[in-house]
């Protein structure tokens, strides 16, 4: 199960829970809590998956970017670094690193298109001098590990034989990327508690596939539940919601 992750810097740079929900000091001064915290970074990779649509790039390259904007803000306010500008220069970056190069002007074109108000004010410049900074933030760990190549090993060797199924656990794994699960979690686990999401929702009993992996289901059960949890949140959100959180931060979203 994804042996390479054991020795990645991944692995290494994986927080309990408690350390990924942490406001930073200079945002607790804006009055910025930690459902604002939240809130946030899940309107940035709602905004990172939607430009992403109109540049054609691989989902690996959404996800790596979702990752390291994710990553960025374990270490640095937002108020320091502004999330729209962090959000455009981490797809920019995982981009290069993913090896599907996207062009920064590019990025700026089509951003100022879908939100002509949110990005007006940011140019080539400004992505090209947050890079800098976004790397040095993430202490130059560029390597990210994702659920997906261990999710289609598990549907494979499940041999579950229903479209509809898999459809479904792929979009959870998409769905993880709005949490922060990939600072927390194994991606193979997370693929896990997707694919048993999924079976529970089809009525498929793969209880004895489960079995034989001899994996600790309890792990398993406890990231579909924030999943799950995510989702009955997720019903909550408003544009009021938004707004009041990026106000804080002084920032019209």
């Amino acid at each position: 199960m994804a042996a390479n992750f054991w020795n990645s810097s991944h692995y290494k740079q994986l927080l309990d829970p408690e350390e990924v929900e942490v406001v930073h000091d200079l945002d607790k001064e804006r009055g910025i809590s930690i459902d604002d915290f939240k809130l946030i970074k899940f309107h940035m990779s709602t905004h990172i998956m939607k430009l992403a649509q109109h540049i054609k790039v691989r989902q690996r390259v959404v996800a790596t970017a979702i990752t390291y904007m994710r990553r960025v803000y374990i270490r640095k306010s937002m108020v320091e670094f502004e999330p729209r500008l962090v959000a455009l220069t981490c797809l920019y970056l995982a981009s290069k690193a993913e090896e599907s190069i996207v062009q920064a002007r590019n990025l700026v074109f089509y951003i100022k298109r879908l939100y002509p108000d949110e990005y007006n004010k940011y140019e080539l410049k400004d992505i090209l001098g947050m890079e800098m900074k976004v790397l040095e933030a993430l202490d130059y760990y560029l390597v990210v590990f994702h659920p997906y190549r261990s999710l289609s090993e598990f549907l494979q060797d499940a041999a579950i034989n229903d479209v509809n199924m898999n459809q479904i656990t792929w979009g959870i794994v998409n769905d993880t990327y709005k949490m922060d699960l990939i600072l927390v979690h194994p991606p193979y686990r997370i693929a896990l508690a997707c694919i048993y999401i999924a079976s529970v929702h089809r009525e498929k009993d793969i209880t004895a596939w489960f079995e034989d992996l001899h994996e600790d289901m309890n792990l398993v059960k406890n990231i579909a539940m924030e999943i799950l949890d995510f989702y009955e949140n997720y019903r909550t959100i408003t544009e009021e919601k938004v707004n009041s959180a990026f106000s804080k931060l002084a920032l019209k979203p």
